[in-house]
């Protein structure tokens, strides 16, 4: 287990004090609560002064912006086709990426034991599974192994002008803005990947898109929002992964006293 006292996330509310949160808990760092048009700035900077522009994305409750998620809470607008915008804004939740540098020691270790393992990143949200897959795919790089990643909300590399912002080590090809159901066919057929990389997998597009690299002779690292193995077996959409066994390495992630707790566990065949 390592120690993160570092800021995860700034939660503004209207009408509140703005609050940083370290080690899962919301704590008050100014003195004169938000009001609408500070959350009016920050959405104008995030979107280079086009709400209407990052509309599709704002209906999906975020934005992305070098890196960072930003999560909105609002009034929302809707018409025949569903949710089109937001009328006003009421709160944002803009977490904070971190460069996680190294597992513990025995964790590390257990993964690169096993380094054809399609492995699987447990957590619930913003406990860190973003920065833990940054890093498995750093360690895989490292090792001299082609890993493909399929940034769809360019949160895992934070990519600028083509360059990654964050170190995903020398041997990292990273396809941002791309759903995860097309981008990995794409990097299947024209980047030769022994390992492909992508975060958050929750939908049913998600699940084709896994299950459509499985059996290619590719390695496959992903994460997912859960508490623990028994907690995923229970949804549907997991269901069919888990029954088929696609996943040989869970790598579960946990607060415990501040800090987190790193469990890795493998499927028996």
């Amino acid at each position: 287990m390592r120690e993160h006292p570092e800021a995860e996330e700034i939660r503004l509310r209207n009408g509140v004090l703005p609050h940083v949160v370290i080690a899962g808990r919301e704590l008050p760092f100014y003195n004169r609560p938000i009001c609408s048009h500070d959350l009016a700035k920050i959405l104008e900077k995030a979107t280079g002064a086009s709400l209407h522009a990052a509309a599709p994305a704002l209906c999906n409750g975020f934005l992305s912006y070098h890196g960072l998620r930003i999560g909105v809470c609002g009034e929302a607008i809707h018409d025949h086709d569903g949710l089109v915008g937001f009328r006003s804004f009421s709160s944002l939740a803009i977490r904070i990426p971190h460069a996680l540098n190294g597992l513990d020691q025995a964790t590390a270790d257990k993964f690169l034991a096993y380094p054809g393992n399609n492995t699987l990143i447990i957590a619930p949200p913003g406990v860190g599974k973003t920065s833990c897959l940054r890093e498995l795919i750093r360690l895989a790089s490292g090792q001299g192994t082609r890993v493909a990643v399929i940034d769809e909300r360019n949160e895992i590399s934070a990519s600028e002008g083509g360059a990654p912002q964050f170190d995903l080590g020398p041997c990292a090809d990273v396809l941002v803005w791309v759903e995860k159901l097309s981008a990995a066919m794409m990097l299947l057929r024209g980047m030769n990947p022994q390992v492909i990389a992508m975060d958050e997998i929750s939908s049913p597009t998600d699940i084709e898109a896994v299950q459509n690299i499985t059996g290619c002779g590719v390695t496959l690292y992903a994460t997912a929002h859960g508490k623990n193995v028994e907690d995923m077996k229970t949804r549907p959409v997991y269901q069919a992964l888990f029954r088929q066994k696609v996943f040989k390495s869970i790598l579960t992630i946990s607060l415990y006293n501040g800090g987190r707790k790193y469990l890795m566990e493998l499927v028996e065949a």
